[in-house]
């Protein structure tokens, strides 16, 4: 009873802020009765609140402080004072250790655990005060593996299938009851991949032997090699989990799964594909918490970020993001709708498939089974009453035809199309059947973009540029700089990158390039028109990310050609 008036007051508190409607608190409340989630996580997971909003109004209404674990860095001595198994054990995390006033600060998600705190109290003696902050339950989770660093017992699960004995170690990570070891083995590997951040999970096999490689940051690493003898159950258990026929081995096959890892879903799009070895499995990871970046944190200029504001605010037109495979493409179209996701606008996608499920949009897949194409999904959609439609890819004259044909009728479009630039967007339509007269004046702008890794901060090395870097960042002569390169650390598995980021180059089309591309001017009339506007090149962004120490000359090379710089 005393729990139900706790939910209450909670659901109500939001109701009262605002935060969610009586409707929402109301489908919270039947969903919490029936899988017994906290309110909290469950009003996160339908997507009506962030963790941060939960976090920050219960701190306020209890009178305590609140922390966002994201951006604390690990304090060696308050790890010291707390041993890994009790942190885990009691869901607290040591943030900070106070010397002179000996506080021990530790953030915890149930800030009314007693037990949790007498227990902690007891351990450290008396000596040392405790001082709790709320932090949220997910980010929790996830910073007690970040910062004690985990163990995963993969060696001691393979150890446990050569010689039938059984690895406790491996038991304790996943629960107390025995399962069998093919089965701890496959999710310790996937745990293994999403704590690293990686893209991909890809399983190999070989004549002799098992390949296990992750992409990481864009960059395919091997991982493990395993003997062959363990590839039929790794094969069977994959194909098990993601609803995939375990009978079907001579053709291509596609499934989904879900498991809670670190606090929260992750989902993995699973494909099979028959070699001479055996099937080869690749498993995309689709972390939504990280596939959704607000477009004030995606490092922008500030000039590129007003252009795009001021673009969105365009009621129709086709907003084009281009870019080869793997270049962030989804990503960036999801943080552009995202900034407009409000119960004012109906957003309605059409994808091949839906990655990232998102509150408030009507996402729909493009699949042969729904009998639904790009261009019939339209022709659907133009009926569903939308302001904005996202179409994940213009590849054919339809689609394309399509999409303008939405343009043109008063509706805000989204798109991706495959070239090397935000130029070369006009010869590409051109080449699929778009007539210039109509390209004139429907399209509202052009974002072409590439990631590049980020250096490792607690790595990189400083040095000057030799003459032939400084003229690729085309410097002026005695102009003096320091520029950075990746060396390799423990903290970013030697690579010397952590993360990626997004180098952009953005055409805002206004009537002076329209006029231009109605009467299919040459490129570089198209160029040197844009130049003169301050269109920032993709070369031009990368170069500024190498000045500002986030990423290196090298790095930057790899995806863009920087000869053209040179003078």
């Amino acid at each position: 009873m005393a729990e139900q008036k706790r939910k209450l007051r909670l659901g109500e508190l939001m109701v009262q802020q605002g935060l969610i409607s009586q409707d929402q608190l109301r489908i919270a409340l039947m969903e919490q009765d029936q899988n017994n989630i906290p309110l909290g996580r469950q009003l996160v997971r339908l997507g009506f609140v962030t963790e941060a909003m939960v976090r920050d109004l219960v701190a306020h209404t209890i009178g305590q402080e609140s922390i966002d674990l994201a951006t604390v860095i690990a304090d060696s001595d308050a790890m010291k004072l707390v041993p890994e198994d009790f942190a885990r054990r009691y869901h607290l995390l040591p943030v900070a250790y106070e010397d002179p006033s000996k506080t021990l600060v530790v953030a915890m998600a149930d800030m009314f655990n007693v037990v949790a705190l007498d227990q902690l109290r007891a351990m450290l003696g008396g000596q040392i005060q405790v001082k709790p902050v709320l932090a949220a339950e997910a980010q929790l989770e996830e910073y007690i593996d970040q910062f004690y660093g985990y163990e995963l017992s993969v060696d001691g699960i393979l150890r446990e299938i050569e010689t039938g004995e059984i690895d406790y170690q491996s038991l304790q990570a996943d629960g107390d009851e025995y399962t069998q070891p093919i089965v701890r083995l496959v999710g310790s590997l996937l745990m293994d991949a999403v704590k690293r951040n990686a893209s991909d999970i890809h399983f190999e096999p070989e004549q002799a032997f098992l390949r296990v490689r992750y992409r990481i940051d864009g960059v395919l690493q091997q991982i493990r090699s395993l003997h062959k003898t363990y590839w039929p159950g790794i094969v069977v258990r994959l194909k098990v989990i993601s609803g995939m026929d375990i009978a079907e081995t001579r053709a291509p096959q596609d499934g989904r799964l879900q498991i809670n890892l670190c606090g929260r879903p992750i989902d993995f799009r699973v494909a099979s594909h028959p070699t001479i070895h055996g099937e080869n499995i690749v498993l995309r990871v689709l972390d939504r918490e990280k596939s959704i970046i607000p477009l004030e944190r995606m490092g922008l200029r500030v000039e590129t970020l007003n252009e795009l504001k001021l673009m969105m605010q365009r009621p129709e037109g086709i907003m084009v993001v281009t870019g080869p495979t793997g270049s962030g493409k989804t990503t960036t179209l999801y943080s552009l709708l995202s900034h407009q996701n409000t119960e004012a606008v109906n957003i309605m996608t059409l994808e091949d498939p839906v990655e990232y499920p998102v509150t408030m949009m009507r996402q729909t897949s493009v699949a042969e089974v729904n009998k639904v194409d790009f261009a019939n999904g339209i022709r659907s959609i133009m009926r569903q009453d939308p302001d904005i439609i996202l179409v994940g890819e213009i590849r054919d004259a339809d689609t394309a035809t399509m999409a303008f044909r939405a343009a043109m009728t008063g509706h805000q479009v989204f798109s991706t199309l495959h070239t090397n630039s935000a130029l070369g967007t006009f010869p590409r339509l051109l080449d699929i059947g778009i007539l210039p007269d109509i390209m004139a004046g429907n399209i509202i702008g052009v974002v072409a973009q590439r990631l590049v890794r980020v250096l490792c901060p607690h790595c990189k090395e400083p040095y000057s540029p030799a003459d032939h870097e400084r003229k690729q960042l085309n410097l002026k002569v005695g102009q003096d700089v320091v520029i950075y390169r990746h060396k390799g650390c423990k903290r970013c598995y030697y690579t010397g990158y952590r993360g990626r980021m997004a180098i952009i180059e953005l055409l805002r089309i206004d009537s002076d390039i329209d006029s231009l591309v109605a009467r299919r001017a040459h490129m570089d009339e198209l160029r040197a028109l844009a130049y003169e506007k301050g269109f920032v090149t993709l070369a031009d962004d990368g170069v500024r990310r190498i000045l500002e120490g986030y990423t290196s000359l090298a790095e930057v090379m790899r995806v863009i050609d920087l000869t053209s710089r040179i003078r």
